[in-house]
């Protein structure tokens, strides 16, 4: 019987890839940079790159947020200031939301009946702007972020210091769920919980990372629940 949740939040309740998008261009027509589809499916790519440095230990949290933009300026050969576009960006992006098709129904269906935790590996700032924004905090037990906790999904640590602040907590009656291998499903494994991929896009699967679960619709994660 499960009785402990935790959501991902980027692209498993609100649509990231949408909030990127506009913050992105926001950013660079404030530098004099033309958001081309072409140059922003680039910056996401060298964005999601960086993440996974961290995941894996590589990079600090800092070093990722300004690398991005280094990196994508030094590409495009233009001069701009990295540090002054990741300062307007992340301001940018801890505005507004856009839930996932589903989310609400979804966040409906499960508050009263679990409790429910966000863990998210996003900037701390941005995150409980997103989150304001979209008034979902009171739905939820406890929201953790990595930069608080001082460690990543999926590292151990990171769950380890989300359990020792939930009473009676049992490993065995918890998920978490989310949409990213290498760090929502790795991450529940590191840590001994249940397991359920949100793969909406049919994306392959890995051989070194297994869910437990996977779903390809928010209320199929439900219905899933419910029978565990």
């Amino acid at each position: 019987m499960i009785k402990f949740i935790f959501l991902d939040l980027d692209d498993t309740i609100l649509d990231f890839q949408k909030a990127e998008e506009e913050a992105l261009k926001d950013t660079l027509l404030q530098f004099g940079v033309e958001p081309t589809g072409a140059r922003m499916a680039r910056y996401s790519e060298i964005n999601k790159a960086q993440w996974k440095r961290l995941e894996k230990g590589e990079m600090t949290r800092d070093e990722v947020k300004l690398r991005r933009f280094e990196i994508f300026f030094e590409e495009l050969g233009v001069d701009c200031d990295a540090e002054a576009a990741r300062i307007f960006y992340e301001k940018r992006l801890a505005i507004g939301h856009f839930f996932l098709p589903g989310a609400e129904e979804m966040l409906d269906a499960l508050h009263g009946k679990y409790h429910l935790y966000i863990a998210s590996n996003g900037t701390t700032s941005v995150q409980n702007g997103r989150i304001a924004s979209a008034g979902i905090a009171p739905l939820f037990d406890e929201i953790f972020l990595s930069e608080a906790l001082g460690a990543v999904k999926p590292q151990k640590e990171f769950f380890d210091a989300c359990f020792a602040t939930i009473p009676n907590f049992d490993p065995s009656q918890a998920i978490i769920f989310g949409d990213s291998l290498t760090s929502d499903i790795l991450g529940g494994i590191n840590a001994g919980i249940h397991t359920c991929w949100f793969n909406p896009h049919k994306s392959p699967a890995s051989e070194q990372i297994t869910p437990e679960f996977e779903v390809g619709e928010l209320s199929a994660f439900v219905e899933l629940v419910e029978d565990l």
